[in-house]
């Protein structure tokens, strides 16, 4: 999730339509991110290309220690939900919108909005190509001649997670030998609120994502805070896109912050 911009702090609906930059914060709040990810060694990068969303991905890449070259590709189907009339306006407009149209938050879809479920579409778009990009990485490498078998799941030594400290945690072993394997692909997504909260959403309901077991409706429902870091490990066996095996690791982590100085700002518009 992107870093701050004046218009979280003011709770102004931003959407795609008003493209502002991170604020002192946001950058500082991105800076935190990225030092709390630096010893990660990603593979790739895809970032919203809202100039918010772009600033934070290259704070975090800014701060790591394999991959501050790293290309970072801007996706536009990462871009945060579209609110039509309402962008630019407060929170509160929104809100009297839906109760004036007799609907309520997040369902309400102001006119030229987008609806839920063209979010959630947007997104499983998205999350089946970084399947089939898993997929083609794999089937790479087994083509190269006394390559090294690679699958989906467990980290190698390279892909230092900080996790273990810091969230409720989802046991990320594949049965089997017990030796360890090494990720294909370890992606880093950057993109807003309302559109994580939706592609999560996507992969509880329809695709069976498992959850940490302490983690509560609540938790799952809630907001993301600025700079709030998911971790997701998805499976596809035999190269199946049809059935990922989805884990959650952990869930809107925000450790990281606790020394930015600043609050935690996720206006709660879904």
């Amino acid at each position: 999730f992107s870093g701050e911009t004046r218009y979280n702090k003011d709770k102004i609906l931003q959407g795609q339509g008003v493209d502002e930059p991170l604020s002192a914060t946001g950058f500082r709040q991105a800076d935190a991110a990225g030092l709390f990810l630096s010893n990660v060694k990603f593979t790739h990068v895809f970032s919203s290309d809202l100039l918010r969303a772009k600033q934070t991905a290259a704070a975090i890449l800014g701060k790591n220690r394999f991959c501050k070259d790293l290309e970072i590709k801007y996706d536009a189907r990462l871009r945060e939900r579209k609110y039509g009339v309402a962008e630019g306006r407060p929170l509160a407009d929104l809100k009297a919108m839906a109760k004036d149209a007799g609907e309520q938050c997040p369902s309400f879809t102001p006119s030229g909005g987008e609806t839920l479920d063209e979010v959630r579409e947007r997104a499983r778009d998205f999350f089946e190509f970084l399947c089939q990009l898993a997929v083609e990485l794999e089937q790479k490498e087994h083509g190269k001649p006394g390559g090294p078998g690679r699958s989906s799941g467990t980290s190698g030594e390279q892909f230092v997670f900080p996790w273990t400290n810091h969230c409720s945690e989802a046991e990320p072993s594949s049965a089997g030998s017990g030796s360890s394997t090494v990720l294909d692909a370890n992606i880093l997504v950057v993109s807003h609120g309302a559109y994580m909260r939706n592609w999560i959403g996507y992969m509880v309901s329809d695709l069976n994502c498992t959850l940490p077991a302490n983690l509560t409706k609540s938790q799952l429902s809630s907001v993301s805070p600025n700079t709030g870091v998911s971790h997701f490990i998805v499976k596809l066996e035999n190269g199946n896109l049809l059935k990922p095996n989805i884990t959650c690791v952990c869930l809107n982590q925000d450790s990281h912050l606790v020394d930015v100085g600043a609050e935690c700002v996720a206006s709660k518009v879904f």
